[in-house]
């Protein structure tokens, strides 16, 4: 089966939106057609960029970076869960995209974004032409949940909208069908 990471993306002491990281991940281990896996970049710990070479020619120094090339190269697709900071992309999802070109590459990828009015839109905008040179494939299917925190109840649990349910599904079936049209790309 293919190996699906939900990554987490907000790093914050007291982040609010881990409930929908948790539910992201539930949704995709019941879809069936992955092999779902949690990655929260709070554990992963990467600093700000710190390789001498560029990540291109996987010379890679530390640690830290050799931990995350392994991680992301068994990887065969993504969906980000990622908040929305002042009309854009989290430093923590553009500092694990930059560490790595080579692993990310012919992979499908998809968002699960929030935030206020416009549910993290504008990150999952602002990170797409990333995500198109490092030679992903960012797929239309998403889900969005504006004013995130009026979904999420005293013990800490998200209770989706049926749209949300339902745009849940319909990214899952397209990750499940991009993630086997990619994989020739990658030998």
């Amino acid at each position: 089966m293919p190996k699906l990471y939900v990554i987490g993306v907000s790093t914050r002491p007291n982040r609010a939106g881990f409930p929908l990281v948790q539910w992201t991940f539930e949704r995709a281990k019941a879809h069936g057609g992955f092999d779902a896996e949690l990655v929260d970049l709070r554990d992963v710990g990467l600093p700000l960029f710190d390789e001498p070479n560029h990540p291109r020619l996987r010379q890679y120094e530390h640690e830290h970076t050799k931990r995350w090339s392994a991680k992301i190269d068994a990887a065969d697709a993504f969906v980000f869960v990622t908040p929305e900071y002042n009309h854009g992309a989290p430093p923590s999802l553009i500092n694990a995209l930059d560490y790595l070109v080579h692993e990310w590459a012919y992979k499908p990828v998809s968002f699960v974004s929030y935030g206020g009015p416009a549910g993290g839109t504008r990150a999952v905008q602002m990170v797409k032409p990333m995500l198109v040179a490092l030679k992903m494939m960012p797929l239309n299917e998403s889900v969005m949940v504006p004013f995130f925190a009026n979904s999420i109840d005293v013990h800490q649990v998200f209770s989706p909208s049926e749209l949300q349910e339902t745009h849940a599904k319909m990214m899952f079936d397209a990750l499940a069908k991009w993630t086997p049209a990619l994989v020739g790309l990658r030998a």
